[in-house]
């Protein structure tokens, strides 16, 4: 039998371990329970040791973000599958064995995440992955069930495994071998975009991403950023420049430049709802993104040299930013299927 191990990565979440983490140990006897603290500075260290003795703690020497922080931690962790949980997740009866399932199903089948939904709104999709992850013309995310910042109520719309871009980290299920065979998150990111650089990798070397529609979990989100504040617009636009840097396999000058309109176009409505902290942020993303060039560009020529394939399920061939704002296509359901590599 084939050994998985959860693991939960820490940071000052005492009140999530306390409120969460009874429950993933009730509801995952196929797996073995990890906590990997990063250098929290409230007294979660201390409350595992004392109540969750069952627990397997792991106490990283830094904090180096989501990335560092799991790639130190899983080098403690023999298992065959890793399932990369959040703190701030409340898990339900049977929410492992659908998507080990699947992961069995086909060996090149490489990473898997269940359904998303929102803990405080149960019956909507949760912005970190809903069911399952997509990438534009532009690289711009979406989701099954969220484009944007909209969410769907679920209908049981998607009740049925597909296979994706990209899975959230917010609860990841991916193969050992894998994850080590490609160094893990790439820790220049430190948080958020993190997983979609590492599924566009293994998709890149023939690997498949799924979603799992018969497995569920309720995700508080925002738990150690929240999602409004202007930290989380920096990471998320300076890491999708990363990202397309690191990955896109075109003419990378005429891609950058699009991008760099479209997110003057997100500047400026930044300025029109008054958010003027947001338009910073954008502004120093892309200050960021310049002071790092160099270092993504030498990524991207050891990516090319790896025979990577091109990427034929997941991708939108239309632009979801003109789609959304200009048409009102504000649904996954609205977008037309045949659009779809």
């Amino acid at each position: 039998m084939k050994k998985t191990a959860v693991v939960i990565l820490n940071y000052n979440g005492r009140a999530y371990l306390e409120k969460f983490l009874p429950t993933v140990i009730s509801l995952s006897p196929e797996a073995t329970i990890y906590v990997a603290d990063n250098c929290s500075t409230d007294d979660s260290v201390t409350y595992l040791q004392e109540n969750f003795k069952s627990v397997e703690l792991i106490i990283n020497k830094e904090n180096g973000g989501f990335a560092k922080g799991y790639n130190d931690a899983l080098k403690h962790v023999t298992a065959d599958y890793y399932v990369l949980l959040n703190s701030d997740i409340e898990v339900t009866p049977n929410w492992i064995q659908p998507c080990l399932d699947l992961l069995e199903s086909d060996p090149a089948i490489a990473a898997v995440q269940p359904k998303v939904l929102a803990y405080n709104a149960k019956d909507r999709f949760e912005h970190a992955g809903a069911a399952g992850g997509f990438l534009d013309k532009d690289f711009y995310p979406f989701c099954q069930g969220r484009i944007f910042d909209q969410t769907e109520v679920d209908l049981n719309q998607y009740n049925e495994n597909r296979e994706v871009f990209w899975a959230t980290g917010a609860c990841l299920f991916i193969r050992a071998e894998k994850y080590h065979e490609l160094g893990g998150l790439d820790e220049d990111f430190f948080a958020h975009m993190e997983e979609i650089d590492l599924c566009w990798r293994l998709k890149s070397r023939g690997n498949k991403i799924f979603y799992c529609a018969h497995s569920a979990i309720y995700h508080v989100g925002g738990g150690t950023l929240s999602y409004d504040n202007p930290k989380k617009t920096y990471l998320n636009f300076r890491n999708s420049l990363f990202m397309l840097t690191k990955n896109y396999d075109g003419i990378l000058f005429f891609k950058i430049m699009k991008r760099l309109m479209l997110d003057g176009l997100a500047a400026v409505l930044f300025i029109i709802k008054l958010q003027f902290r947001h338009f910073g942020a954008v502004f120093n993303a892309h200050i960021a993104y310049y002071g790092k060039l160099g270092a993504f560009l030498k990524k991207r020529k050891l990516e090319k040299a790896v025979g990577r394939v091109k990427p034929t399920t997941g991708l939108y061939k239309k632009s979801i930013v003109f789609g959304s704002f200009l048409f009102g296509k504000k649904s996954f359901q609205d977008l037309d299927e045949s659009d779809f590599l």
